[in-house]
């Protein structure tokens, strides 16, 4: 009667889906099948171990449920940072990339600042040179001794 009593206990704790109302009335019952006070407490005793390893394994299943809950929302997380560091190294890249261009563009800016510069300059000297040469040409012109005007291939 006691092992069948035993067997009854071990396989309600193979369920370890007893609510509370289940567990008092398994408590009940062993303590009502009870020949003596040794019998109750030995009961007693295995009942609570059973109540015991039902009580850990179904804090260890939640523990686990939970942990891998977490663990799935901490690897999204991951990926959707692995996610935002690639596109953020993405966008440094281009970022760097235009740098690069402005800076090439900004170059070659200063450098046609330069050119306009001397031409400008050449423009100037050649402006100069060329009325000082229309002076001459007019210098030359009142002082020469044929009259009239000369042909301009000619000279």
């Amino acid at each position: 009667m006691l092992r069948l009593l035993l067997l009854r206990v071990l396989s309600a704790s193979a369920h370890l889906s007893l609510d509370g109302a289940e567990w008092v009335e398994l408590f009940v019952r062993e303590m009502m099948s009870a020949s003596n006070i040794d019998d109750a407490r030995a009961r007693a005793s295995r009942a609570l171990e059973v109540l015991e390893k039902s009580i850990c394994a179904r804090a260890g299943a939640e523990a686990v449920k939970s942990f891998h809950q977490e663990h799935m929302i901490l690897k999204e997380q991951v990926q959707a940072l692995i996610q935002e560091n690639t596109i953020l190294k993405r966008a440094v890249s281009i970022q760097h990339e235009r740098q690069k261009e402005y800076e090439e563009r900004n170059q070659e800016l200063q450098q046609l600042k330069q050119l306009v510069s001397q031409y400008q300059d050449q423009l100037r000297t050649l402006e100069v040179n060329n009325y000082a040469l229309t002076l001459h040409l007019k210098q030359a012109q009142q002082s020469s001794s044929i009259p009239g005007r000369f042909h301009p291939d000619v000279f």
